[in-house]
């Protein structure tokens, strides 16, 4: 009796066990492939409560959340002979869990992988005023490139991001150096375009007097009342001739 209770309570004791290696649970975010006897069954299983059959079954879970992955800095030589450190950052996710287990070891090594060798071969393509001003392109391209290999492997790659261009420190203060004669050219430019719109107005002005000489005595005039408001100066201004042909036509009148 106590040698059948024992047996009962052994057989009890190992089905619990096997009922409890056979459940599984797959989170939201998670889908689990379940191989059986080494192969795949029924594709990729989850989110819920699943069971399978010890021993004879095995389900490895796959992430489905988007990975943000940082791309170690490398050095570049660009078209134009400069080298520069450039490092990035991959958001990629997985969207076929079996192609994920079954195509590849290791997704997240070998997107990284396949990360750092496109974004060393785009740079390299591309002189360095490209590698400043047009990062939205080159993130384009190497997006597009990094996606198409990657798919096989069943994950998407939705974004790359170029975040640092290193330079050199010669390269920086050539730049710096482009960059204040860049200013100083302007600043020549908007100068001279001043003083030719000024001489522009002052032909303008004497072609005006010249039509009505009446206008250069006017502003003379004008001259004198600005220059007369100062009480403690000495105004000395030389009289035109022409302001004295009315006098002369007078007394000439008179003299006959």
């Amino acid at each position: 009796m106590t040698t059948g209770l024992l047996a009962t309570a052994v057989i009890a004791f190992v089905l619990l066990v096997a009922l409890a290696s056979s459940i599984r649970i797959v989170q939201e975010y998670e889908r689990g492939v379940i191989f059986r006897l080494g192969r795949v069954i029924a594709g990729a299983k989850g989110p819920g409560l699943f069971f399978i059959i010890p021993l004879i079954d095995r389900m490895q879970k796959v992430n489905l959340q988007t990975v943000t992955m940082n791309v170690p800095a490398q050095d570049i030589i660009t078209r134009d002979n400069v080298t520069v450190r450039v490092d990035a950052v991959v958001y990629f996710n997985v969207f076929e869990p079996v192609k994920a287990t079954v195509a590849i070891q290791n997704y997240l090594f070998g997107t990284s992988q396949v990360a750092q060798t496109t974004l060393r071969s785009v740079c390299g393509t591309a002189d360095l005023d490209e590698l400043l001003s047009e990062r939205d392109r080159l993130n384009s391209q190497i997006q597009a490139i990094v996606d198409d290999l990657t798919e096989p492997w069943g994950v998407k790659v939705t974004l790359v991001e170029i975040k640092d261009v290193a330079l050199p420190t010669e390269i920086q203060r050539a730049m710096g150096r482009q960059a204040e004669a860049e200013r100083d050219r302007r600043a020549k430019i908007i100068n001279a375009e001043g003083e030719f719109q000024a001489a522009q107005k002052l032909a303008d002005a004497a072609a005006v007097i010249a039509e009505h000489p009446i206008a250069y005595q006017l502003r003379m005039l004008q001259t004198m009342t600005e220059v007369a408001a100062e009480k403690n100066s000495t105004l000395v201004l030389p009289i035109p001739i022409e302001l004295l042909g009315p006098f002369k036509a007078a007394f000439g009148g008179q003299e006959r």
